[in-house]
């Protein structure tokens, strides 16, 4: 039974990326065309907005917001959880009020014409380089003072094992935040993990369902410089795990 699964969650995967490609092929004239100016760019993120939209109706991911707090005014940084790609597709129609770029590791630069995307709208980070991780959160600054938003993944990757157990935060979004003093939105995925498992785990579980996604009360920059950095760190991840494990019980069982 286990095996049939797995081979269904393989078709639904494979299903999944012909969709993710025939809408990168579709909308990259458009795209490409929005990065001649950089005036026009901002225009671009309506497009990844559309492509989230494509992503929820085609592959039958419908969003049910369990907690939906008010947004602060932008600009301001995103965290969540990181289990899933899913994740990463579906927040520009979860979040579509105000354009966000993603700071997200630069192996994705290897993959033509997700490359073009990536790097017109988003900041790469290149993880075995100490100067170039630098540059990114110069970057960063940059994008933000030109009005953009920024999402992190504190975990920096998707955990390897214990899924959607959570690994410990690195401190990256957090100093950020208190360096350009803005508001940090947290959110908590809790079901993505299995509606699309990492692709590397070829009969991972995939199947089509409802995504649960909790908007938590934003942290003004007030409440952010009273907190060190390891404190905040802290409170984010406290507040975004306590729906998975509320979720998923059987977390407790492994700690």
């Amino acid at each position: 039974m286990q095996q049939i699964k797995g081979i269904f969650g393989l078709i639904w995967k494979l299903y999944i990326a012909f969709v993710f490609f025939v809408f990168a092929i579709l909308f990259y004239p458009l795209f490409w065309t929005l990065q001649l100016k950089a005036t026009w760019r901002k225009h671009g993120f309506q497009i990844f907005v559309i492509w989230s939209w494509m992503m929820r109706i085609f592959c039958i991911y419908p969003v049910r917001y369990k907690l939906k707090s008010p947004l602060p005014k932008a600009p301001y940084i995103i965290i969540s959880n990181h289990s899933s790609y899913l994740d990463i597709f579906l927040l520009h129609s979860i979040l579509p009020q105000h354009p966000f770029a993603f700071l997200g590791k630069a192996e994705i630069l290897r993959y033509p014409i997700v490359r073009t995307y990536f790097k017109a709208l988003n900041i790469p980070v290149y993880r075995k380089d100490k100067s170039k991780a630098g540059q990114a959160f110069v970057q960063a600054k940059k994008a933000v003072e030109n009005g953009w938003s920024i999402v992190i993944f504190p975990e920096g990757t998707i955990p390897e094992e214990n899924i959607p157990q959570m690994i410990p935060f690195k401190n990256g979004a957090f100093r950020l935040a208190k360096d350009l003093n803005i508001p940090i939105v947290p959110l908590t995925f809790t079901q993505n993990f299995h509606l699309f498992s990492d692709p590397t785990i070829i009969l991972g579980p995939a199947h089509p369902g409802v995504v649960e996604v909790y908007i938590h009360p934003f942290i003004s920059p007030e409440r952010i410089a009273q907190l060190s950095v390891s404190e905040l760190s802290d409170y984010c991840y406290n507040l975004i795990s306590a729906p998975i494990t509320v979720a998923h019980p059987e977390l407790m069982k492994k700690m």
